[in-house]
């Protein structure tokens, strides 16, 4: 766009214009900007026809935007790639080959790398574990050390896959079937390369799968993760299926959760939410009766209970900091039993008991305030409940990770899937989130894999970048709950996600869309 762009309704009475308002579009702006104007001042008109209006603004209208620009932070980003990569790759980089090259070649290095792994009869990071567990047929009194019921029952389906010729080819199946899932899952974001302006959102998710490397591939979090996605690009389109992908993610890993309630919150036919959940939840128990489990089904919480505050995670970061600086007899130790190093000093047990309703409560709140914007929204503009799903499920599921004792750092795959579905709606609405995730992404691999031996002996400046990580981990939790609270006081600030008829959308005069790729 070269220039401003506006849009006037005016109320009128025969021989005088009353008021007016006034809806404007500034160049490189993604929102909408209302302006309710006082009455016209002067009025000049020739032949009947108004030709020039004077009005001025009323005294009550704030002169701050709503949202805060990135627009410089961005442009300087774009004249960065630019240098970096010529705009024949860009274009390139842009078309189904160029993904499927891009995804291919990540893919195709951590199946060498595995198979590699697998010929020398070695696994990695936790598919050691999974591969005991499914040598021993999931019997945790063969077992020392984390019993395999620490997590939900349909995670033990692919370890037993993956079992299924003995422990020599172990981690190369187990890449093979999340590269399948990864495949799924951007075939069904980009429609298989047919919808375009959905390949830079793909290209992301490859990146960012990347940069968690084997975070991504060497544990159950990355068998989810896509699972989560292909059921996010179905979203409120059909709210049985969506709920009955996540309920058979949320009985992989319990993370899933965070989104069906971000669903059911969002959704019309709420019914219909419940019901695939029972469903699955029918067809796991029928499961754990077959493998004589039933009584262990849910100890997958139960042993959640008991842990310390473990190293990584945010609300860890004054007692890692106490430990690094040698203050109040706090200090790092691994816990045999889950294999999790944690960090204990005074009150560190206080806050490991304070957590697990710390989590509900923060979980809880964003599900009201989703509820919130959905019902508000509608009053003042229109409610998009695809964007409200999204924006709710990426709010939640940072809950979950912010306010979790836990903090493993495959945790940060969590956070991928609405991103990635939301890139592919509104570039422009989600490129902020999708920033601090590569920053994340990066630091994360920082202090997982390469320097968690020295992050574990109290190495400060380790300290500081996993701090620096965690810090990241609040911003982007205070930023996903602005826009649930921009979505309900107006909604007009953020790019509509769907028009399809499940959004409640209020009668709209005049429309502009303006698409950045």
């Amino acid at each position: 766009m070269s220039g401003r762009v506006c849009v006037w309704w005016a109320k009128s009475a025969p021989g005088e214009l009353q008021g007016a308002a006034l809806i404007c579009k500034q160049p490189r702006t993604p929102f909408l900007a209302f302006y309710p104007l006082q009455p016209v001042n002067s009025l000049e008109s020739t032949a009947g026809h108004v030709t020039r209006l004077t009005f001025s603004r009323p005294a009550h209208a704030s002169t701050k935007d709503w949202i805060i620009s990135t627009d410089t932070f961005f442009a300087a980003l774009a004249r960065f790639r630019d240098r970096l990569l010529p705009s024949r790759t860009q274009n390139w980089l842009k078309t189904s080959r160029g993904l499927w090259t891009v995804f291919g070649a990540i893919h195709v290095l951590f199946l060498v790398l595995a198979g590699l792994l697998s010929l020398r009869g070695e696994a990695f990071s936790d598919t050691f574990i999974y591969r005991i567990w499914a040598s021993v047929d999931f019997n945790e009194s063969l077992v020392t050390g984390p019993s395999p019921w620490v997590y939900p029952i349909l995670a033990l389906i692919p370890m037993a896959i993956a079992y299924i010729f003995g422990s020599g080819p172990f981690l190369f199946i187990w890449v093979l079937m999340i590269a399948a899932l990864n495949t799924l899952a951007v075939g069904k974001l980009t429609r298989w390369g047919k919808n375009t302006e959905a390949i830079p959102a793909a290209l992301w998710w490859t990146v960012f799968t990347a940069l968690m490397a084997w975070l991504g591939f060497a544990r159950v979090d990355g068998l989810t993760a896509p699972v989560v996605l292909i059921a996010l690009t179905i979203g409120v389109a059909n709210p049985f299926l969506t709920s009955f992908i996540l309920s058979i993610a949320t009985w992989t890993k319990v993370w899933p959760a965070a989104v069906v309630l971000a669903l059911f919150t969002v959704v019309k036919k709420r019914v219909q939410v419940v019901l695939a959940g029972v469903l699955v939840t029918a067809l796991v128990v029928g499961m754990a009766l077959s493998m004589n489990a039933l009584p262990k089904l849910l100890n997958f919480l139960l042993e959640q209970g008991d842990r310390g505050m473990q190293l990584e995670a945010t609300f860890t970061t004054p007692w890692l900091w106490m430990s690094v600086l040698g203050l109040g007899d706090a200090h790092m130790y691994m816990n045999q039993d889950i294999n999790s190093m944690q960090v204990d000093g005074p009150g560190s047990a206080t806050m490991s008991v304070l957590m697990q309703p710390l989590l509900i409560a923060a979980a809880l709140l964003v599900a009201g305030l989703v509820f919130w914007a959905l019902h508000t929204g509608k009053r003042n503009g229109g409610a998009d409940r695809t964007a409200l799903l999204l924006f709710g499920s990426l709010a939640l599921v940072t809950a979950f990770v912010v306010f979790n004792k836990v903090g493993s750092p495959q945790f940060m795959v969590w956070l991928a899937p609405a991103v990635a579905v939301g890139l592919s709606y509104q570039w422009k609405a989600w490129r902020v989130p999708a920033t601090m995730l590569i920053g994340v992404a990066v630091l994360t691999f920082l202090v997982y894999p390469l320097f968690y031996d020295a992050l574990s002996h109290n190495n400060p400046l380790m300290a500081g970048v996993l701090t620096l990580r965690n810090l990241l981990l609040i911003v982007l939790f205070v930023w996903s709950v602005r826009q649930l609270f921009l979505m309900g006081r107006n909604p007009g600030l953020i790019p509509r996600h769907d028009l399809a008829p499940d959004a409640v959308s209020a009668p709209v005069a005049a429309r502009s869309t303006n698409k950045e790729h």
